[in-house]
């Protein structure tokens, strides 16, 4: 067995890195060496087994006599699951590796020189303020990369964060107070979120961060007495006080007098990043009306501004009707028809993210296909949500009335949700154009509303004459406190690990769960007083035992066949029946059967026809059960019961049992399976059809891993109760029949011959006199009191929208529809059961595709939830809300007071400053580019210089990984306010291209290029074309990330950082050719990018599109109508011009990565490239000038074949064929440099003698696996490829001596 030898002690970093490693491959496939989890030892190893030079821990010793692996990088590595980070030559490893070095080299030197003197634990060799210093110096690359990322690589933690975390584990206990958090915000918000993932906390537990406190070795110590001083001594002392005394004095005569006339000012505070404020449009534009964009455009980018006027525009316009531009939405369009029909939200309440995650990307193919020409209709609707409208009906009638609903009476509550909807129900669609969502809100629709209730009613007719809903008492989910049956998705399941108290509705203490009580029953007629052991979670329910069983094989109870044990409050014997189901493994073997009460013992009681005895009413009070538990409450019966066993002597003991509470997602309550008559709907065929549909390729589901979950649903699924105990809904249109005839007997409720359905009483007594053989005189109906079930009428809303079962040209036009886009969480619950209906009753499917997001999640990876106080309101992202407001909207929402404040804490802890203004742009942009619907990415989007935080060869900044199919996502808010600042260089960027442009610009015609294009233009053409590209294929292929990202990377580390750069000296030169060339391709980058742009954010480009001047008079009016870019139109890819501009890039950032290195900021070096051929010295002199102005250069020559290096030049590589020269005589101290590299080297070659001797070891061919040899050769050739570049460079600075 392999050893993981640790140190015990908590702060010790490396090892609780090691720990947290083996924890992660615990949970994931195995360590990624391929071995088995190791066990911990939390001591050294005996010296008897270590290898010379002893390990430093922690070290991992791969079985007895085999390889030792020690240090906390390569242990990490070798305990850490496979794939997940480890080493390899994917872009995602190498972005791993990276950090993962510069943990070990900047981050955990930084943190332990700031910590360890602080702690007492070594004499600092700085000063503390320097120490700190050079914390931040290492904490500023995490804090600019964390911006715009959850985690360091990857959407999940990797091998990256948990060298990172770990490496700051003691600055975040010890030093950074709460100031400094808020400092290295980003950072702060990273670390917090990954050590509250499981594999974290098992190992650290709750990490508690400085509070601000000093620490122990700053804190004051018993005082020793002081020997007695001199005289000389007392008489320094003396003077000193009196010149304090003095000053002090003469401070308070100065803070007494007035202030003089004319004083100096102070110096303004040194101020970080400008926070533009708040900027509002003021312009009178009654609504409507079109936007005034004629006056100068603000200095800045203000959600507030832009995205004012512009919805009511657009909706006035009609420009999101499907007849817009053309006759008629029958009238033939050689482009096609979308359409795409809303999940309808429920009118109680207001939307979340989840459902703003939603319309984004429905919105954002909305738009896209109504630019590309299509017959689109997006269309909306709501849902009136039965259980959550009367809940919160019944709620504010007792609050403000102090009246339930049936003192009420049905008629007159019905009255009171409605007046509650008509004030309330339009929240959502405020809300829903605040997200700038294009629906056609003149085809709105409402569950409730006649056209749908008729599609109801016909759809319950047709089904229950065809049979196929009928009438049925089986075991249901029952909620006692709403006194209704209630769906599988109304019911969330609590874990449970052990015994829990938890809080029930109507009782005031709480109950006990997670416990396994276990009793016996005396067997009857035994002389021996011989007994059957059974245990239950649920001991009340032992009242409505029917029968005990056992497996057929068990030969402990061979003997008990045919014989009965005693119940002890009950006059009945219970049968011992013999059933496979029964675990012999567990506990006794014996179980005990309720068949009114549990599924499986309900299908054990079919099978051996046992009679199911309900014991609980709707309420969940105890009938059909002796005294002195009759009429007890349920929970109550649960402590009388175990009472009598006790008092009996048949309690046998009690113990922690893990389980799983079902509870009522809407009041709390614990389910309760009831035996109840309901209405059903057999959906044996109608799934068979769906499933068929689905592997013929007619209705294709996305990603396609969620077919797997569609077929195994279809293939085992149940009939589908669809009856509710409410009086919001739609009443099933079903009528018990009682025929006044004494030849035809009186029927009971479960037998289906006594009830006749109708679309009105009148058609349903024609019905019952026609079964019966009488006249409609003598029949009597009582129509049920019940309503269906909300999903039944979701499950008709394609087509019910569109008036079915009445024929109209939108049911002729829309249905079917093309797309249903929703989360993949109710792919069952909804999805399933249109297809089900749609193919039933309309004999077509509902849609041609179904694409399945992922679910939002906080940053921590938690699901959204009230009581976490982690559930966000999409409004208070784009409109910003301060910590004190989230704490409010806590004490206006329905949480019971002691979760009030652990909600608090989590608001407090993810958002201590509460949620910055962020707009409705940058959310949308934001979530789509978080939705991913394939696997990791192959397209990356390097920026074309290097950031803080890379390597002079690295290319990070950009680099996207993309979440699996399905996988949920961990939405950080921090990245929203990235793109909210991209949202401003799209502002900035325009307002200068305007000016660029100048007020007498005329675009051309078309966007064909002149023919005079210098090669920055033909560049920035091709990189356009490339964008085009990617985003029509993103939304083809609904990969979100891919089109968002393309768009991102166009406009800003293409068209931003180097078009616009080197457009500059080009505008402002003479050259009036090929200024004019640079406008014409600057408006085509604006026009087209702005176009590609406009799905995701409406608001922001609609503002700028209006600003352009346009190309002819016959230009669409907004944005929204303009025909989108098509690849056929942005034809221009050029590679020369690529490739001649790559060469510029690589120039540019090797440049600019010397000037860094040298700390050469605000000097214009001059620049030499050293070039391999001729072919590349023509490159290099033809992209010199955009070099010059890209990297701030001076002189950029190129060096003919052969000719020496001018002396006092730094060197880096651009490419293999061109090297660049840096000219540092007179502009750098060179001995000051000798020092730094001569320290640098001594640990370069410390660094490269390690891994030397390390692959040289017996044994490491052999035992090390693969990619740990692969990984330290990697790191071998990197060291001494560092190496030479020291020793280079100090040949260059001893030069210049």
């Amino acid at each position: 067995m392999s050893i993981l030898y640790v140190s015990p002690h908590p702060d010790a970093f490396p090892s609780l890195r090691a720990l947290i490693a083996a924890r992660y491959g615990e949970a994931g496939e195995g360590p990624g060496w391929g071995g088995a989890h190791p066990r911990i030892c939390l001591q050294p190893p005996p010296t008897s087994r270590t290898p010379f030079p002893p390990p430093r821990l922690p070290a991992l010793e791969q079985g007895p006599g085999g390889l030792w692996v020690w240090g906390a990088t390569a242990v990490a590595q070798l305990l850490w699951p496979a794939g997940l980070g480890g080493p390899g030559g994917s872009r995602a490893a190498v972005l791993v590796q990276q950090w993962v070095s510069y943990a070990d080299t900047e981050l955990i030197p930084a943190a332990c020189g700031a910590t360890l003197p602080a702690l007492g634990l070594r004499s600092s060799a700085q000063d503390p303020q320097a120490a700190l210093g050079a914390l931040g110096r290492a904490l500023s690359p995490l804090e600019e990369w964390l911006r715009l990322h959850t985690y360091l690589a990857g959407e999940a933690p990797t091998l990256a964060d948990l060298a990172a975390v770990t490496a700051l584990l003691l600055p975040f206990r010890y030093v950074l107070d709460p100031p400094a958090r808020r400092i290295w915000g980003n950072v702060t918000r990273w670390f917090i979120t990954c050590v509250q993932q499981p594999e974290f906390r098992a190992v650290l537990g709750e990490v508690v961060l400085h509070s601000g406190a000093r620490p122990l070795s700053q804190q004051p110590v018993p005082e020793v007495p002081a020997p007695p001083k001199t005289a000389t001594q007392l008489k320094k002392e003396a003077k000193k006080r009196e010149k304090l005394e003095k000053f002090q004095q003469k401070q308070k005569t100065q803070q007494q007098q007035p202030p003089p006339a004319e004083q100096k000012k102070p110096k303004p505070e040194k101020r970080g990043k400008r926070d533009p404020g708040v900027i509002t449009y003021d312009l009178p534009t009654p609504a409507g009306e079109k936007k005034d964009v004629s006056g100068t455009m603000p200095d800045s980018y203000s959600p507030q501004y832009v995205e004012a006027a512009w919805y009511p525009w657009w909706e006035q316009q009609g420009f999101f009707k499907p007849e817009y531009g053309r006759s008629s939405v029958s009238a033939p369009n050689p482009r096609g028809i979308f359409m795409l029909c809303i999940p309808p939200p429920n009118v109680t309440g207001s939307l979340h993210l989840g459902h703003a995650l939603t319309n984004a990307i429905q919105d954002s193919l909305t738009r896209w296909h109504r630019m590309r020409g299509e017959t689109t209709l997006w269309n909306p609707g709501c849902d009136h949500a039965g259980i959550a409208t009367q809940v919160v009906v019944e709620k504010k009638l007792w609050r403000e009335q102090g009246l339930s609903r049936h003192q009420l009476g049905r008629e007159a509550f019905l009255q009171e949700v409605w007046k509650w909807k008509e004030e309330k129900g339009d929240r959502i669609y405020h809300q829903l154009k605040k997200l700038g969502s294009s629906l056609d809100w003149n085809r709105a629709c409402f569950t409730m509303d006649p056209k749908l209730s008729a599609a109801v009613t016909e759809a319950f007719v047709r089904l229950h004459e065809e049979g196929v809903i009928y009438r049925s008492t089986r075991l249901v989910n029952w909620s006692c406190s709403l006194n209704s049956a209630i769906s599988d998705i109304e019911v969330d399941k609590k874990e449970l690990t052990g015994r829990t108290l938890l809080s029930v509705p109507g009782y005031k203490e709480k109950v006990e769960f997670g416990v396994l009580v276990s009793f016996a029953y005396k067997v009857q007629g035994s002389d021996s007083d011989e007994e059957v052991v059974v245990a239950t979670t649920r001991i009340e329910t032992m009242l409505g035992d029917v029968a005990i069983a056992v497996h057929p094989k068990d030969p402990r109870y061979q003997h008990l066949k045919g014989k009965s044990v005693i119940h002890p409050f009950l006059s009945r014997s219970l049968p011992i029946v013999f059933d496979d189901f029964v675990d012999m493994e567990f506990g006794t073997g014996a179980v005990k059967i309720t068949p009114a009460h549990d599924q499986t013992d309900y299908e054990v009681g079919q099978r051996h026809g046992l009679e199911a005895i309900s014991i609980m009413d709707s309420r969940g009070a105890l009938i059909n059960v002796p005294p002195p538990f009759l009429g007890l409450p349920r929970f109550e019966a649960r402590k009388a019961v175990l009472a009598a066993l006790k008092e009996r002597g048949l309690f046998r003991g009690v113990e922690d049992n893990p389980m799983v509470v079902p509870l009522c997602n809407r009041s709390k309550d614990v389910v309760e399976p009831l035996l109840r008559p309901q209405w059903y709907v057999r959906c044996g065929e109608m799934a068979q059809a769906a499933s068929a549909a689905v592997t013929r390729g007619d209705l294709r589901i996305l990603p396609e891993a969620h077919q797997r979950t569609w077929h195994a649903w279809m293939d085992n699924i149940r009939d589908w109760c669809i009856s509710r105990q409410l009086w919001w809904g739609h009443r099933i249109p079903a009528y018990f029949v009682t025929v006044s005839d004494p030849a035809v007997p009186s029927g009971q409720d479960p037998d289906g011959r006594y009830w006749v359905s109708g679309r009105s009483e009148a058609e349903a007594r024609e019905k019952a006199a026609k079964e019966f053989g009488v006249s409609p005189d003598k029949i009597s109906l009582q129509q049920d009191e019940d309503v269906l079930d909300t999903w039944f009428s979701s499950g008709l809303f394609p087509f019910s929208i569109f008036g079915w079962p009445n024929q109209s040209e939108d049911l002729s036009v829309f249905y079917p529809g093309t797309l249903l886009e929703t989360g993949h969480d109710i792919l069952f619950f909804w999805v399933a059961r249109m297809v089900m209906l749609g193919l039933k009753l309309t004999g077509k499917l509902p849609f041609k595709e179904v694409y399945l997001h992922a679910i939002v999640r906080d940053a921590h990876g938690r699901k959204m939830s009230k009581s976490l106080g982690n559930v966000i309101d999409p409004l208070d992202v784009i409109h910003g809300v301060s910590l004190q407001g989230l704490h409010d909207q806590l004490l206006s929402s329905n949480l019971d007071p002691s979760e009030v404040e652990k909600a608090k804490e989590g608001q407090k802890a993810d958002f201590p400053a509460g949620i910055p203004e962020c707009g409705t742009d940058a959310l949308r942009f934001g979530l789509c580019a978080y939705t991913s619907q394939g696997m990791a990415s192959k397209t990356s989007w390097p920026s074309p210089f290097p950031t803080v935080g890379t390597s002079r060869e690295g290319e990070w900044q950009g680099f996207t990984l993309r979440s699996h199919p399905g996988r949920d996502i961990n939405l950080d808010v921090n990245r929203i306010l990235g793109y909210r600042h991209f949202c401003n260089k799209l502002w900035n960027a325009t307002k200068f291209a305007l000016r660029g442009l100048g007020k007498g610009f005329v675009p051309s015609p078309t966007s064909e290029p002149g023919g005079h294009e210098s090669l920055a233009d033909r560049w920035i053409r091709s990189r356009l074309t490339e964008a085009v590209r990617l985003s029509n294929q993103g939304f083809q292929a609904y990969d979100f990330p891919a089109a968002t990202t393309a768009q991102y990377s166009f406009w800003l580390y293409e068209l931003c950082d180097v078009y616009l750069e080197c457009l500059k000296p080009v505008l402002n030169g003479v050259d009036q050719v090929a200024a004019e060339c640079a406008r014409q391709t600057l408006y085509t980058c604006l026009d087209v990018g702005l176009r590609l742009l406009s799905p995701f954010m409406p608001f922001v480009t609609e503002e700028l599109f209006q600003r352009l001047p346009r190309r002819t008079l016959q230009a669409p009016p907004s944005l929204c109508v303009t025909p989108y870019p098509e690849p056929s139109e942005c034809s221009w890819k050029d590679p020369e011009a690529e490739a001649a501009m790559d060469l510029a890039l690589s120039i540019t950032r090797a440049v600019r990565s010397l000037r860094a290195d040298y700390n050469l900021t605000r000097i214009r070096p001059d620049c030499f490239l050293e070039v391999a051929d001729a072919a590349t010295g023509a490159l290099g002199s033809a992209v010199s000038g955009y070099v010059q102005t890209l990297a701030s250069a001076g002189v950029v020559a190129v060096l003919a074949l052969g000719a020496p290096v001018p002396q006092g030049c730094a060197v880096a590589l651009a490419s293999d064929r061109c090297s660049v020269h840096l000219q540092l005589q007179g502009l750098v101290d060179p001995a000051r440099e000798l020092g730094k590299l001569q320290a640098k080297r001594s640990e370069a070659q410390r660094q490269a003698q390690r891994l030397r001797e390390r692959r040289a070891a017996a044994g490491y061919p052999s035992k090390v696996p693969l990619d740990v040899q692969e990984a330290d050769r990697a790191k071998l050739q990197q060291t001494e490829a560092e190496l030479r570049k020291v020793d280079e460079a100090i040949a260059l600075f001893q030069k210049m001596l």
